[in-house]
This record gives C-alpha cells, structure tokens and sequence, in this order.
C-alpha cells in the first residue's frame, strides 16, 4: 500500500475552516480542479466532475462533526489508484488561534508506477492546500 499524508496550517478558528471544508459535497467551494459536485445515496455518495470533464466518484464512509473530520473511498475515476482510502481532518494548533488541516490516504497503485500514483494524489492535495491557502491566508 502507498500513503500520502500533507498537512496545512491556517491561521482561523477551527470552526471556520471547518465550516467550508467540512462539507462532503463543498470540494467545489475549496479545490479549484472540482467543479460540481452531486451527493446521492442519501448524501454517502458523491460525483464529483472534475475540470477537463473526468468524473471521480466517492463514497462516505465516517463523518465526524465534533472531531472535524471525515474519511471516504473512491468507487470509480481516472486516478491510477485502486483501494483508496483517505481521510481529511481539522485540528486544533496547540497554543495557536489557527487551526491544521491533515489530508492522508492509503491506496494501491494501478496503472501505473508507484511514484507516479503518489505524485498525482499529492498534486491533488497540494492543490487544494494552495486554493486554502488564498482563501484564509497563511
């Protein structure tokens, strides 16, 4: 199994960041490469359209408002991953008014070679943290 775990720091209550990333059908509101999003099974399933037209479909599988995360798999997309398992959670940082935002991931590299599975999440990741970062400062 690959991980990829990034963290960022924001310099906002944890609430307010949460208020915005927190949402399991807000990507569109924060990461610039999502377009739509559209929640169905009851809101655990969301489609996601992605810019340049791919579509990444996602699945809910904990949510925890009170510890300000949540984890979900992707059932299908483009991504050169099988298994995938990620989990995005906020966190208080300690002796700061500011908050951290962890995203990590587990999954099995397929179709291509590990080191390019593990770079193409991290752009994911990286990306959103630079939109985040525009967004709130830091």
């Amino acid at each position: 199994m690959a991980k990829v775990s990034m963290s960022l720091s924001l310099p906002v209550p944890i609430e307010q960041a949460w208020r915005l990333i927190g949402g399991f059908n807000a990507l569109p509101e924060w990461h610039p490469a999502v377009e739509k999003s559209e929640l169905q099974d009851g809101g655990r399933l969301r489609s996601l359209q992605i810019a340049g037209g791919a579509t990444l479909v996602e699945r809910l599988d904990t949510f925890s408002e009170n510890d300000h995360c949540y984890t979900y798999t992707i059932e299908q997309g483009p991504l050169p991953v099988a298994q995938y398992k990620a989990t995005i959670r906020l966190r208080q940082e300690p002796g700061k008014p500011g908050c951290v935002v962890d995203w990590s991931s587990e999954f099995t590299p397929s179709g291509a070679p590990e080191g390019d599975a593990v770079a193409a999440i991290r752009n994911i990741y990286q990306a959103g943290f630079d939109n985040l970062k525009r967004m709130f400062g830091g």
